[in-house]
């Protein structure tokens, strides 16, 4: 077997290793470090305004000179639904009288902006080796001005279909998300998250539909996982979970405690801290309320009404309302560096044939 070494190639990587942005668990430390090792280092937008983006990508320029993945989330903010917030802040009462919280007191907006112009100016800026997306692509003329500036741009596909469509829109690669993956569902083209497909199901089938490179997401924390991979026709893996064992993620004391304690059954799939079915580790909210609840607020929405109680859980030391973001494999994780693990990995896995 040869391996497939084009996502090397194409975007200038030493390792074919990209870890993944992980929106509210990390910053530029990380992605410097593993950009330094080799791999690709990428930094989360979602949860960033245009003026902390720019501080954070001058933050990468000024102590690395490897390419940068910038990540985007492409969704549709939601018309406000006044009934529906009500009546998800009705389902909340209870704790809310619980923790001595008054359900009528206004609550913090919750958002996680989508790309645009601003967004968009500053790649033009800075000029990122890679911009990626989640959730499809942005708007063909926005799409068009990111691939102006010369940047390398990945998506995320939970189906084959959805691979065809990116490939069809001109991306470079696709990123193949199987259900096992922590965070965010990149699901965008279907609303049926109970039909999607884990990743070395997905994988092969993506590899056989489209032309570009495949990037394999989801469950892979260890050496064997990259070979597998590789071996159903990955041209690199990206890594998420296995980052927040590492110093430079920026998860609280309750989420490591968490990770530290997972098993391969502690996840599950949940709308109910943004709207949008994300995995994570299970906690009391999730158990009690869902996993998913059809009355939760469309994304990302939901976390308003919850970000009191959060609050309030997690200065006492709980994450029973807190989002614990997490993978099928996290039980897999080691506490290192984010440069050494994504060197220990390469170098366990062997460097793959052709590698």
């Amino acid at each position: 077997m040869t391996r497939d070494r084009r996502i090397e190639q194409l975007l200038g990587l030493d390792i074919p290793i990209i870890q993944a942005p992980m929106a509210g668990a990390q910053g530029s430390a990380m992605a410097i470090s593993v950009s330094e090792a080799g791999g690709l280092g990428s930094l989360p937008a979602a949860l960033l305004s245009a003026e902390q983006l720019r501080t954070e990508i001058g933050i990468v320029r000024q102590r690395t000179a490897r390419p940068l993945n910038v990540n985007f989330f492409c969704h549709v903010p939601p018309d406000p639904d006044a009934a529906r917030e009500a009546g998800w802040r009705r389902r909340l009462q209870g704790y809310y009288a619980e923790f001595g919280i008054d359900p009528a007191a206004s609550i913090p907006a919750s958002s996680r902006a989508p790309f645009d112009s601003a967004f968009c100016d500053l790649v033009e800026a800075f000029r990122p080796e890679v911009v990626s997306f989640h959730f499809g692509l942005p708007a063909e003329a926005l799409l068009a001005r990111v691939k102006a500036t010369g940047a390398k741009v990945l998506s995320s596909a939970t189906t084959v279909a959805e691979a065809r469509w990116l490939e069809s829109r001109g991306v470079d690669a696709v990123i193949a998300q199987g259900s096992e993956a922590g965070g965010h569902r990149g699901i965008f083209l279907t609303d049926a998250i109970g039909s999607q497909p884990g990743l070395f199901a997905l994988l092969p089938q993506v590899v056989d539909a489209v032309t570009v490179p495949v990037i394999a997401a989801g469950g892979i924390a260890d050496a064997r996982g990259i070979r597998a991979a590789f071996a159903l026709g990955a041209s690199a893996v990206q890594i998420g979970t296995a980052y927040l064992f590492t110093p430079e993620a920026t998860i609280t004391p309750m989420h490591r405690a968490a990770l530290a304690e997972a098993r391969d059954d502690g996840t599950a799939l949940t709308n109910l801290f943004t709207g949008r079915p994300a995995r994570g580790l299970m906690n009391r909210l999730m158990r009690e309320v869902g996993p998913m609840a059809p009355d939760a607020p469309a994304f990302p929405t939901a976390g308003g009404a919850l970000a009191p109680l959060k609050a309030r859980a997690e200065a006492g030391g709980s994450a029973d309302f807190s989002s614990l973001w997490a993978g099928q494999a996290a039980a897999l994780g080691r506490p290192m560096g984010a440069g050494d693990l994504t060197a220990r990995l390469w170098a366990e896995a062997g460097a793959p044939a052709g590698g």
